[in-house]
């Protein structure tokens, strides 16, 4: 088999081009090629210089995923880097694209960078749960300062090239082709024009850093990166390179990232990017299933969802008609619209210039014929079933052949929506998660009626507008909020039983949830809650017992309907998101129990977490037995970016195999001995737990 690396002399300069598409990932053959080539240049008395350059459409973009887990084969990145620097031959790497983890290691392990002016530079090892571990995190702060350099690798998050080039980081910006500036500056260098030199020549130790630097950063870590190990351990491993020589920090820096790798962070974090990816695999979708294009979009309804919905298109240069009837409406609704693109613009992330393109990309109107040319059209009108019906009726009547009808709905029955149009094979379900320009999750639901290719089209339309979109079924709540539903019942049931709301928060919070489930309701608003509940009566939802609902009921009846009104299960101060225990609250939850003739107990926090946890995992079961989830790591794709759940976690299907299976089920029986309407019976889940079994045998 040829080898991923390839290099040929151009004058003085030997070029090592790497090829192992798509992304010259940085696996054993193309480190031994790398090697390899090195060393056949040196050995070559004519080549006086080497430039490494990747292939395609980008430099070198980090380790191999398919060696992780792995134990690493030789020759390490590290030996290969140590060739590069040490080397007597000027190296200089060209790069472009994305030069990312391992790759930005080996262009920092060269001795000069130069970069096609659209490059971006980053190490996202802790977004894995992990640290640079070829050096990174000693040869970083030596070129940007240590100060940037914490910042670049707790967050994990790229820099551009010209910013790159102002640190320190690249020492030119290719004006043209990127392989062809750096030959030219390789012989700048030979002519003594240009500079080029080892990183761990410029000092032992990076001098000149108040160490307190280093606290501080861990304090904010605490803070925006709460509950995980890893950023701490990179604040660690960045500090070796201020109290250490620099084989000694590489030294640290190795042993720090041994700890992240056999951490339970890394593990999870790895699962939740896997997970991510399988979710774009469809068992009867293949590849090759043709998509629409969607050049064009509409969206119905003006309110905080519909705005937000149009502002993904707005973001991705795709024209977007929002409709709504009430022309005051509309007003307010574009000016939500025009506020959060300009608290962008006022916090330095955008410029004002992007802010005008893409308010020119948004066209309020309020004549539904006005959609009629849309490639899509997406209904995010309130949740009631008669008024989406109704919506749906018209659309049929007014939009194109061949459009995409898609409905916002996240409880509500899709095959009951589309019934009402002639064409329910292009009806389909994209449940936007809240705030829609923010959140990540695009929860897309099938019909029975909805087509391979409007599928396919929906899937491609949130890898388009930068969502994660996972494909479910047409069940009550789909699979995120149907399993929610359970959570949420549990968290009301312990209020009722002998919980107050803080402690039930606190403890869902402490664990690593962004949010306890009783703020989640206030900041939903409780209203929502109280009308999917009096739907679920309707239906006989609860006919078998089960209801946990009254004191949440007994909160709206008095208007508490959480932060939009200043108060629901907490009381919140004007302009602030943070509730407080309210004591008005608490005389509620008594009272309701007195008038259901509980006898309200103690919970310690360990039940808290196996009630709450174990009604979503009973539930996941249920919903992957019945089919309604192709995978169960598509439940956790679903928590982990619609529901708060801590990626470092992994989600909760994959947590609950971490604890035991067999454990989890123990602890639903037994709450099922007392409370059999709250936890209906998994067959799957009891089946996996006897024979000890993993939900990867039930996808």
């Amino acid at each position: 088999m040829a080898s991923p690396v390839t290099w040929e002399r151009r004058g003085r300069v030997s070029v090592i081009t790497v090829n192992n598409p798509p992304v010259n990932a940085l696996a054993q053959p193309v480190r031994e090629g790398m090697l390899r080539c090195f060393n056949e240049s040196m050995a070559d008395p004519a080549v006086e210089a080497i430039v490494l350059t990747g292939g395609g459409r980008t430099f070198m973009a980090g380790a191999d995923i398919n060696e992780f887990g792995k134990p690493m084969r030789e020759p390490g990145l590290g030996k290969v880097i140590d060739g590069y620097e040490s080397s007597e031959k000027p190296t200089i790497a060209a790069v472009h694209g994305t030069p990312l983890g391992g790759g930005l290691e080996v262009a920092m392990g060269c001795q000069a960078r130069v970069a096609h002016p659209k490059t971006r530079l980053g190490l996202p090892e802790v977004k894995l749960g992990l640290l640079p571990g070829a050096g990174g995190t000693q040869r970083l702060p030596r070129l940007v300062g240590v100060e940037r350099a914490l910042e670049m690798i707790t967050s994990g998050d790229p820099i551009p090239a010209p910013l790159a080039l102002e640190l320190g980081l690249v020492d030119e910006i290719a004006e043209g082709d990127h392989v062809a500036a750096a030959i030219a500056y390789a012989e700048r260098v030979l002519d003594g024009q240009a500079t080029a030199g080892a990183t761990r020549a410029r000092d032992e130790k990076v001098q000149g850093v108040d160490e307190a630097i280093f606290d501080k950063a861990k304090e904010k870590l605490a803070r925006v990166a709460r509950g995980r190990e890893g950023p701490l351990r990179c604040v660690e491993a960045v500090r070796g390179s201020v109290t250490l020589p620099f084989d000694e920090g590489i030294t640290n820096e190795r042993r720090l990232f041994v700890e992240c790798h056999d951490s339970e962070e890394s593990p999870a974090l790895i699962h939740a990017f896997f997970s991510e990816r399988a979710a774009n695999k469809i068992d009867d979708v293949p590849k090759t299933t043709p998509t629409r294009p969607i050049k064009s979009a509409a969206v119905i309804g003006a309110g905080t969802m519909g705005g937000g919905i149009a502002m993904n298109f707005a973001n991705v240069g795709i024209p977007v008609r929002i409709m709504d009837t009430d022309r005051a409406s509309l007003a307010r609704g574009l000016g939500v619209v025009r506020g959060n693109y300009q608290r962008a613009v006022d916090r330095g992330r955008m410029p004002q210039a992007a802010l005008d393109a893409r308010m020119e990309l948004i066209q309020g109107v309020s004549d539904m014929d006005a959609l009629a040319e849309a490639d899509i059209v997406i209904e995010a009108v309130f949740e009631d079933m008669p008024v989406k019906q109704k919506v749906f009726t018209a659309l049929d009547k007014v939009m194109r052949e061949g459009a995409i009808l898609a409905t916002n709905t996240s409880t509500l029955d899709i095959d009951a929506i589309a019934a009402t149009t002639r064409r329910p094979e292009e009806v389909i379900g994209t449940h936007f998660f809240s705030p829609a320009n923010v959140m990540r999750l695009l929860e897309i639901v099938r019909g029975s009626k909805t087509s391979a290719e409007v599928i396919a089209s929906a899937m491609a339309l949130a890898r388009t507008i930068r969502k994660v979109g996972v494909l479910v079924g047409n069940c009550d709540g789909f699979v995120g909020n149907r399993m929610f539903h359970e959570y949420i019942r549990q968290a009301q049931f312990l209020v009722e039983r002998g919980a107050l709301p803080e402690q039930v928060d606190r403890a869902a919070y402490t664990f690593g949830w962004a949010m306890g489930p009783l703020a989640v309701s206030d900041l939903a608003g409780n209203d929502v809650g109280w009308y999917i509940r009096k739907r679920h009566i309707a239906e006989g939802l609860y006919k078998g017992g089960g209801y946990t609902g009254a004191v949440a009921d007994a909160l709206c009846e008095q208007g508490r309907y959480g932060q939009k009104v200043g108060k629901g299960w907490y009381l919140y101060e004007e302009g602030s998101r943070r509730g407080s225990p309210d004591p008005e609250v608490e005389e509620i939850i008594l009272r309701v129990s007195r008038e259901q003739k509980v006898n309200r107990r103690t919970f310690d926090d360990e039940e808290v977490l196996a009630r709450l946890h174990g009604a979503l995992v009973n539930e996941g079961s249920r919903i992957l037995e019945e089919g309604f989830a192709q995978r169960a790591s598509d439940i956790d794709v679903i928590y982990v970016n619609g529901y708060g759940y801590p990626a470092w976690r992994g989600g909760p299907m994959y947590h609950a195999e971490r604890q035991g299976l067999a454990s989890i089920a123990s602890s639903i029986a037994e709450f099922r001995k007392d409370e059999p309407a709250l936890w209906p019976e998994s067959p799957l889940l009891e089946r996996l737990a006897r024979e000890g079994g993993s939900f990867k045998d039930a996808n």
